[in-house]
């Protein structure tokens, strides 16, 4: 008998952490057995992932690379991914991490990135839209400039990739791909700091447009799928870069709690791909177990 929808990803994210080794922090960054069986079907195929110098972007690349795909990882500087594809080569994962110089905020620097993967690698068959970032600008008395870098980024950049991954996918005919939008636990509750408003409006215009992918998909009849992850309080830079001219308060943020690893979100993310092709996974939101709001 088949399974419901939500019983079958339940059973499947179950069997993924009962299975998978635990390392003495508890988290689950190697592959469950059931897992690496599902992720089978990626092997060898071409996955974007934005802002994948660091945090959770560098994370979800090495967990790609490790089940065998081609990573095209993209960031502003490309030093670190050229270290971390190097690692990963050392490491003998069977898949390729590709850096690729990129301003998220430069349309033309994105159209022109995934000009270069259809001509390297044929194309994108799944799209991580990871880059984002945070400005301490309150609503009251922040500065255009910080507002609009935080929209540029974490919204348009990620609609163009949305886009333009789509008309990759449906230009070759492939119609099993999949979007993931890393989004956070702030685009589905106001977060009560005047320094993340505007940061967390940006994130509930993911939810939206996460939503908004998932319809128009099902419109245009493609079995493609989109989900975003919303994560609370992972332990990254994020904390440092927002409040960068305060250490210590950065620093505080993780002391408070055992945070989350970015090695966790990547965790999600496989086993949202490992998912059967029929189940649409919309929405997985994580959070420390210590995290209040």
């Amino acid at each position: 008998m088949d399974l419901p929808l939500r019983t079958s990803a339940t059973v499947l994210l179950d069997a993924a952490y009962s299975e998978a080794e635990q390392k003495s922090d508890g988290s689950c960054p190697v592959p469950a057995r059931s897992a690496l069986l599902a992720m089978e079907r990626w092997k060898g195929r071409v996955a974007l992932v934005t802002g994948a110098s660091v945090g959770i972007g560098a994370a979800v690349a090495r967990a790609l690379v490790q089940h065998g795909m081609r990573v095209v990882g993209c960031a502003r500087n490309v030093d670190k991914i050229e270290k971390l594809a190097a690692e990963c080569q050392s490491a003998g994962y069977s898949g390729t991490l590709i850096p690729y110089k990129c301003d998220l905020s430069n349309e033309e620097e994105i159209l022109s990135m995934f000009s270069a993967i259809k001509t390297l690698h044929k194309g994108v068959d799944v799209c991580i839209n990871n880059a984002g970032l945070a400005h301490n600008e309150p609503l009251l008395s922040g500065k255009t400039e910080g507002w609009r870098n935080m929209i540029d980024v974490n919204v348009l950049a990620l609609s163009i990739c949305t886009r333009e991954a789509y008309k990759s996918m449906k230009g070759r005919n492939v119609d099993d791909g999949h979007i993931i939008n890393i989004n956070s636990m702030g685009g589905h509750r106001m977060i009560s700091s005047a320094d993340k408003h505007f940061y967390s409006a940006t994130k509930y215009a993911v939810t939206a447009l996460t939503e908004g992918i998932r319809q128009e998909l099902r419109e245009a009849k493609s079995h493609i799928r989109a989900t975003c992850i919303s994560p609370g309080i992972v332990e990254t830079e994020f904390a440092f870069r927002l409040h960068n001219n305060d250490p210590e308060k950065a620093a505080a943020v993780y002391e408070s709690m055992k945070c989350l690893k970015a090695e966790d979100i990547a965790s999600a993310i496989t086993f949202v791909l490992s998912a059967p092709p029929h189940v649409q996974i919309g929405d997985v939101q994580m959070r420390p177990v210590e995290q209040v709001s």
